[in-house]
Parts: structure tokens; C-alpha cells; sequence
């Protein structure tokens, strides 16, 4: 049997063959990363240069935004690459590097937003003492805890890939390099290997996803007990924004990896990787952020600063 380290290159099969069609999706993916690019880091730098904006909710939004520009950099620019120049190569060591990124990122990302509904509860259910729950100092703690925890299933996740051997076909059936389309083409028996994943991302899931249910329960049973309609409208606005961007994250993570491998379809796969690889952290800024008065306010603030600067220089 061949060991894995002779591999030394793999092939990803991309998104389509079809010639016709390589500009116009290197044109949309490429609109798509862009956009990505200007809202996440646009949403950070809004956070760091106002100083009213310096709360746990909005540090954490920060964190959110740069985990979603970081998880679609490590597989975006590749599948670019691949329209462009139809270069679909890629190192043993680079696709590790990328599913190991991938994966802390994804991971992170799942901490965040428990950690974001967990604040939303304690501002809507208890706004008195909603300073003394979430503290800069707690928040910094649950940010280092959730990189930490990503970290963790990443290196676990990555070990569990490619500690197997490779000796099929070296043409992963994808267009980057996940932990399912990696373990399809192991030659050695991956149902441990399959296990070891459906049990990490199962409990990922419902760890942070029982965290988000129960913030949420109490939110709405708090919208409730409000009489003002406006205030229900309000409410509900915020919250249906916010469970928008969960369910698309947490939908097409569990429809990618909560199934048997065996009844894995590569073509479903890849239109759910292409949901929360580019389309979520596209809309991410757009739900969570440009809904928001303070960013707005922000925003407004930062523009009409520099049109001023740009009406003195000239």
C-alpha cells in the first residue's frame, strides 16, 4: 500500500469542465470575493476607528467579519486561479494548509455566533446588568476560546484526512481541498476516519447551535412580554436578520457533512461549499452589519469625513 507522503500533488476537478463558462464564473466569483474583500474589511475598519463601537457586540461582529474574509480567501483566490490560467493542481502540503484554514475558520465562525446570540440575550433579556454579564474582559476570553477551539477540530480534522494513504486517483472531486473529497480518495479504510468527522462536526453543530436555540428562546419570550407593536416589529426585524445568516451557515454545514459518506453526491456538495465558502461571507456584512444604526451612523460618519478631506485636497 502506498503511504501518503509519496503524494506529493493532487488535482481538483473545480467547479466545471465546460470552457464556455470559465470567464463568465471567474467574472462572478471574482464580483463576489470582491464585495466580500470591501464589506468584511470595511465592517472591521468601521469598528476600529470608532471608538462608540468598541463593545463586546461589535468586537465580536469584527472577529465575525475577518473569520468570514478568512475562510473565503483560502479557497476563493485557488478557484480563481483555476478559471483563469486552468491551473487546478495543488501540493499535498497546499491542500493541507488549505483544509486546515478552512476548517479553523469554519470553526470559529460556529463559536462566534453562539457567542454573538449569547450577548443578543443578555442585552434583550437583561440590558440593567448586561455590562456586568459581558465584559470586555469575558468577551476578549470567549474570542481567544473560540480561535483556540478552532484551532483544536482543525488540527484534528486535517491529522484525520491525511494521516491516510493515497493510491486511487489523485483528482479530488471538488473545488478545494475538504476533508470529505480528501477521505474519497484514501485507499486505506476511512470509516474510522468518516466517524471522526461526522462526530466532531456533530457535536460543533449542536453545541453551539443548542447555545444559539436557548438565547433565542428567551429573546423571543422577552419580545412577548414587550406590548408596543413597534417595538414586536422591531424586535422581530433584528432577530429574523440574524437567524437569516445562522440558518444558511448551519443549513449547508449539516447538509455537507451530518450524512453517510456513502451517499455523499460531489455536485450537491459543491453547490453547498459555494453557499458558505463565497455567498455567506458576501451577505454576512450586509445581515449583520448595514442593518445596524451604530455601524450605519458609522459608516455615514466615516464617508462624509472623507469627502471633506477629498473637497480640501483638491
Amino acid at each position: 500500500m502506498e503511504n501518503s507522503t509519496v503524494v506529493t500533488e493532487f488535482a481538483l476537478a473545480g467547479i466545471t469542465d465546460d470552457p464556455q463558462l470559465q470567464i463568465p464564473l471567474l467574472l462572478v466569483f471574482a464580483l463576489i470575493y470582491l464585495l466580500t474583500l470591501v464589506g468584511n474589511l470595511g465592517v472591521i475598519t468601521l469598528i476600529l476607528l470608532d471608538s462608540r463601537l468598541h463593545t463586546p457586540m461589535y468586537v465580536l461582529l469584527s472577529h465575525l467579519s475577518l473569520v468570514d474574509f478568512a475562510y473565503s480567501t483560502a479557497v476563493t483566490p485557488k478557484v480563481m486561479a483555476g478559471f483563469l490560467v486552468g491551473d487546478k493542481a495543488i501540493s499535498y502540503n497546499a491542500c493541507a494548509t488549505q483544509l486546515f484554514f478552512f476548517a479553523v475558520f469554519l470553526a470559529v465562525e460556529t463559536f462566534l455566533l453562539a457567542s454573538m446570540a449569547y450577548d443578543c440575550h443578555a442585552a434583550a433579556c437583561k440590558p440593567i446588568h448586561c455590562s456586568n454579564i459581558m465584559t470586555a474582559r469575558v468577551c476578549a476570553w470567549t474570542v481567544v476560546a473560540s480561535y483556540g477551539l478552532g484551532f483544536l477540530v482543525a488540527s484534528v480534522h486535517t491529522w484525520n484526512a491525511f494521516s491516510l494513504s493515497f493510491c486511487r486517483s489523485r483528482v479530488i472531486g471538488h473545488f478545494s481541498c475538504g476533508a470529505t473529497p480528501v477521505l474519497a480518495l484514501s485507499c486505506s479504510d476511512s470509516s474510522r476516519s468518516e466517524m471522526v468527522v461526522f462526530v466532531l462536526v456533530s457535536f460543533n453543530i449542536a453545541f453551539t447551535l443548542l447555545i444559539i436555540l436557548i438565547s433565542y428562546l428567551f429573546i423571543f419570550v422577552t419580545i412577548l412580554r414587550v406590548r408596543s407593536s413597534e417595538g414586536h416589529r422591531k424586535a422581530f426585524s433584528t432577530c429574523a436578520s440574524h437567524l437569516t445568516s445562522i440558518s444558511i451557515f448551519y443549513g449547508t454545514g449539516a447538509f455537507m457533512y451530518l450524512q453517510p459518506g456513502s451517499r455523499h453526491s460531489m455536485s450537491t456538495d459543491k453547490m453547498a461549499s459555494v453557499f458558505y465558502a463565497l455567498v455567506v461571507p458576501m451577505v454576512n456584512p450586509l445581515i449583520c452589519s448595514l442593518r445596524n444604526k451604530e455601524v450605519k451612523r458609522a459608516l455615514k460618519k466615516a464617508v462624509g469625513k472623507a469627502t471633506s478631506s477629498l473637497r480640501f485636497m483638491s
